[in-house]
This record gives C-alpha cells, structure tokens and sequence, in this order.
C-alpha cells in the first residue's frame, strides 16, 4: 500500500480512489502541476486535500465562492485536517487567529476569494509564508472562451510567479476542449497531467418536455406531486431565472399542497443558511431556486433536478443537473422550459455590453503616457456607467493591448485604534526603529479614537528625518502592531494603479474595444441557440451533452433520455401578444428622462440606457437614479433588447 493509499483510509475514510483521483493525485504529490476536470460531485476537492497532507508546505486554495469554501472546510475539519479560510465575514479576531495557524505551520489548507489576492495586507502577509500548491477552482473562469469568465482569474498565473508558488492545480467540472487548452496554455501543465474523467453519467434520465408558459406551473405540479408525496419526499431542486420567479413558483407548488420553498440571493444570509440546513437534513424536500444555490451543496441522493426556465448555457446545464443523483443511485433532470425564456436570457448578454461613448470615457481618463493611473473600481464603474465585471474585462483588454500595464493596489484608507497609550507604544522601540514609529503617529490624524495615517505626509517626514517610510514596510508594521495586540486595524477603498504605456488613437482604440465587447454578446448570443439546439436533438441527448466537452466514451444511445424514447422536443414560443411596433417605447421612459434632464444628465439618455430601463436591466447610472422604483422599468423585459434600442434610436433621431 503506497502512502498516498494510507491517507486516503486513514484520514478520509475511503477504501477506493474514484475514477481520475489517482492519477491526479500522484501528480502533485510527485511535484507535478496537474488538471482535474471531472463533472459535478466526483471528488475533485480531494485531489488537493489528500496531496496537501503530503506536500511540505502551505497549499492556497482560491475559490470564487464563500459558499464553496465552507462546504470544503466543514468535510476537512470533520477530517481533521487543519484549514482554514480568509474572508470578509470574519472578525478581525477570527482573521487574526487564522494568519497566525497559517505563520506558525499548523493550518496545511488555506482558502481564500480571488479577490483577496488583490488585498495590499493580505499580498504582504502570504509572501511571508512558503507555499507548496496553488490550487485554482473553477478554474474554467480563467478563459475567454468559457461559460464564466471572470477577469480577475486571468491575473493568476502572474500572482503564482510573484508568489513563488512550485505547483498549481486546476479543477472543474465545465469545459470544454479549448477552455481545457486555454488553461493549460496559461499555467504551463503538461497534456499527460490533464485528467478528464467523461461527462456521461448513466444513472441520470434526461427529460426535455416542451411545455407552453402558461401551462408550466401546473405542469410542474403535475411532475412534482408523485415524488414530493411519498413517505420520504424525493429531495429536489427547480432552478429559475429570477428572484421573483423562484418566490412565485415557491408559492403556487406551496398552494397546491406541496413541500416547496424559495431560494434565491435577495434573501437574508442568516435565511439562506438556515434553508440549506434544512435542505441538506431532509426537512425541506423542494427548493425552488436561482443558481445561487447549489455552489457547495454536498447532498448526495437528489433525485429529481428541474429547470423551470432555460439555463444559462449547457455549462451550467450540465453542472445543474450534474448535483442530482451523486450516490450513484436513478436520478431525474426535467427541463421544463420554453423558447418564451430567451429574450430574458439574451437580454443579460446585452446588459453586460458597454456602450461606445462608456468606452471612451474610460480611455479618455488615461493620463499621459509613462505616468501612473489611480482609481478605485467602483468610481470608475460610476463615472464610465459600465456594470464593474465588464468593467474589469475591459481593463484586461487594455493591458493585453499594451495600453496599461498593472502597478499594484493598495488601499486607500488606513485607519487604526490604539490599545494601550501612544507614549506606551512608541516605548516599546529604540533607535531608528522607535523614530519610524514616532512618525507615523505623526503623520496620522486623530478624531476621537481612531487614527487616520497620512502616506504622503509620513513620506514627507521620512524624508525630512532620514527613514525608510516606505509603504510596504509601514503596512508591515501595522500588521506586526496588531499581531501583538497593540492596536486594531481597518483599511477602506481599494485603488488600483496602472502605468499608461502606450495610448494610441484615442478613436480607433475605443471602436476596437467596442467591436471585442459585440463579438462576446454575439457569442453569448450563439452560446444560447447552440443550447436550444441541444434541446431539441432528434439524437441521444447523453452523447450530445458528452460530445460538447469532447467525451467520445459515452455511448451512442443512452437509452435513458426523451430522445432515446423517441420524444424529440420542439421548444414551444410566445412571443409577447403586443407588436412593439404599435407601443411607444419613448412614452414608456418618460419618467427616467425627466429624472436625468432634472440633474443635468440630459444628454446621458442615449437608445441603451433607455433600451436597459425598458428591459429591467441595470447600469451604474441607472441605480445612482434609483430607476427600479420608477414607472416603465422592465416594462418591455419579454421584447428583444436589440429591438428595443433600434425602435428608441429611430424615435430618437426622427
């Protein structure tokens, strides 16, 4: 029995490796950086947690979501092994705790948000600490190509270098042939150490009904009630596109006599929680919910996984409805929808385009060339009236165009309480060291208890008293002041500072911008219809599903989804009863035109504003105007945005 076997009996439990474990995971161990891409529920977690016992030194963890993390850290803890996570929840003393086990060895798994990698304090304090592995979940998030990108990922292969870190390993559950390439272009792992274990799934039983939007709710009843009325209700998740949605459906399922009830991200976190629990425990059989939930749900005999409207994509299809049937056990993925849902779909994909004139004011912000750009996101975000995701993406173009180049980020705002006298503090030092400490204090502004450090002002002084004031060795200091309990620390706004490279024309650089933003909402766009195509397939439903992430092992007829039976799905649609043609669309935005001419953003009334107020989408501007709360909000959400916008440019401009 080989040593990675011992652990896998001796800490987990399990007499077996699952299928792809075992290759992965004598990978890492052997010093490899490695791939793991094995669908939803199939052990991927353990592939960092067993080699983390083995491996010399800490192994980080970073997760795009809380609710991940902590469903990791409660099967490790039960595991004993030492984790632990960094995030925004905790207290400064449950922070402090867990970056002293991390300093002092005892805590082998450290979990953190992508995000954080970005915090100055959170940066100083891991350079700190000898990393074995950086493990990267949902690490199909990295790629343009994929179903999720998040723009932040796409800076991790710079912070493993910064870091220093030997290894890395990838897991996910979603992707495709070029996402798998992609990531492992952009870390350097080797095409032997990508493991994909095959999305087929021959305990799942795929049905596609076509079902009219009207008839739906009862329809889901009709579906539900012989398995939600057993003596042991079959646990069961419908997913839904939104909040209201999920808390209409919760309603009519809880009317008709059934155990049902919403899930969705509006709710309280205390809410939330405690509706998991209850889901997880058997006490709430059915959860009608937005995909807020499922991310870090660990229950493995869901039976019956319904998609009351269309999902986002077949990535998150195949990840929704890969949380049925984990135990191994007969499982049942309904999807329920109508083509009626793609507007609201397409119209998502729109929202997260920023307009041309958006672009360029953002470019225009750029400061000459050589000179360093400051700015927090959420300024720009206001001032560009670009949603902060797009907004990120269009930083990351920049800097791929060589028109930025990525400084570093600190905060904005370092505020700090003295625990004991500052005549005690300053005491504790002697020499040039008790002259550093007596400059910052000097440099900091008090109003009543806190202290607010002035970094220009503390520069100023170093020079003038011959110290090294530097910014990285005063956050040092106050990090080492609060380790040992001489003061607490707050820092506020995050700022983000480039060097201007290279700026171009100005016109051709915003029309090009623009032109990669459109080619994304177009493939969005196709992204969707590939998936109705899915849907509507004359052919086995399994092997097509298989065939999206490049499985060739499923077989050709699964004999267990409509298709197979012979029950080919023809996607019924209702297009709204009212031609747009006969509405007025600019009588509609009335009341946001009078808000923005009343404060002298008249001229911001552009056709895509009004097209996104229309369709009950959102904009940094629009929620500055508070525009949920005013009449024709999503007045027209059921039309195309696209036809929306053109019928408002061509009242516009006649």
């Amino acid at each position: 029995m080989t040593a990675i076997d011992q652990t896998l009996e001796r800490v987990f439990g399990y007499p077996d490796f699952r299928p792809g474990q075992r290759p992965v995971i004598e990978a890492v161990v052997a010093g490899r950086s490695a791939a793991a891409i094995f669908p939803t529920g199939s052990g991927k977690s353990l592939c960092y947690q067993l080699p983390a016992l083995h491996l010399p030194h800490l192994t980080l963890v970073i997760s795009p979501l809380l609710a991940l993390m902590q469903d990791q850290l409660d099967f490790l803890q039960r595991h004993h092994v030492p984790a632990a996570s960094l995030d925004s929840g905790q207290s400064r003393e449950q922070a402090q705790a867990v970056m002293e086990g991390v300093t002092q060895g005892r805590i082998r798994v450290l979990m953190v948000s992508v995000e954080r990698l970005k915090n100055e304090r959170f940066r100083a304090f891991i350079r700190r600490v000898p990393l074995s592995l950086m493990v990267v979940d949902e690490a199909h998030c990295i790629s343009e190509w994929g179903h999720n990108f998040r723009p932040d990922y796409l800076k991790l292969p710079d912070v493993r270098r910064e870091l220093g870190i030997p290894q890395v390993l990838l897991l996910t559950a979603t992707a495709t042939p070029r996402v798998i390439d992609d990531m492992r272009a952009r870390f350097g792992i080797a095409a032997a150490d990508v493991t994909a274990t095959g999305f087929y799934r021959p305990n799942l039983d795929l049905q596609v009904a076509p079902v009219a939007a009207e008839q739906r709710p009862r329809r889901l009843v009709d579906w539900l009630r012989p398995r939600l009325t057993q003596p042991t209700p079959r646990p069961s998740i419908v997913y839904v596109t939104l909040q209201q949605t999920a808390e209409r459906i919760a309603a009519y399922l809880q009317a008709a006599g059934l155990p049902a009830v919403a899930y969705h991200a509006g709710l309280d976190a205390e809410t939330r929680s405690r509706l998991q629990d209850d889901f997880m425990a058997g006490r709430a059989p059915c959860i009608v919910a937005t995909i807020a939930f499922g991310m870090g749900i660990d229950k493995a005999d869901i039976r019956a996984v319904v998609h009351y409207d269309l999902p986002k994509s077949v990535e998150n299809y195949s990840q929704e409805i890969g949380r049925a049937g984990r135990d191994g056990a007969p499982a049942e993925c309904l999807m329920l929808a109508g083509g009626d849902h793609l507007n609201v779909l397409e119209n998502f994909a729109y929202g997260d385009t920023p307009e041309h004139g958006a672009i360029a004011r953002v470019i225009e912000a750029l400061p000459p060339v050589g000179q360093a750009w400051e700015f927090t996101l959420n300024a720009l975000s206001r001032d560009s009236d670009i949603r902060p995701l797009p907004l990120k993406t269009l930083l990351v173009q920049l800097e791929l165009r060589g028109v930025i180049r990525p400084r570093y980020s600190y905060f904005a705002e370092y505020r700090f309480q003295l625990l004991e006298d500052a005549e005690a503090l300053v005491g504790r030092f002697q020499g040039e060291r008790r002259a550093f400490v007596e400059a910052i204090l000097a440099a900091s502004s008090k109003a009543r208890t806190w202290h607010s450090l002035d970094f220009a002002a503390l520069e100023r002084l170093g020079v003038e008293r011959g110290l090294d004031t530097s910014r990285r060795r005063v956050i040092t200091a106050l990090d080492y002041f609060v380790d040992k309990g001489w003061l607490v620390l707050e820092t506020r706004q995050m700022t983000e500072v480039f060097e201007v490279v290279e700026r171009g024309d100005v016109a051709t650089l915003v029309s090009d911008l623009h032109d990669y933003f459109v080619d994304k909402e177009r493939a969005e766009i196709e992204r969707l219809h590939a998936m109705l195509a899915l849907f509507e397939t004359d052919s086995c439903l399994t092997r097509r599903l298989a065939d999206w992430f490049g499985d060739r092992r499923a077989p050709e007829h699964c004999g267990h989804c409509s298709a197979c039976r012979g029950e080919v799905a023809r996607l019924p649609t209702s297009p709204p009863t009212t031609p747009l043609a006969t509405l007025d669309p600019l009588g509609l935005c009335a009341p946001l035109r009078h808000r923005l001419s009343d404060a002298g953003e008249g001229d911001a009334a552009t056709p895509a504003l009004l097209a996104r107020f229309l369709c009950g989408l959102t904009s940094p501007r629009l929620t500055r105007h508070q525009a949920r709360r005013l009449d024709g909000f999503a007045a027209l959400e059921a039309y195309p945005f696209a036809e929306v916008r053109d019928a408002l440019a061509a009242r516009l401009a006649g």
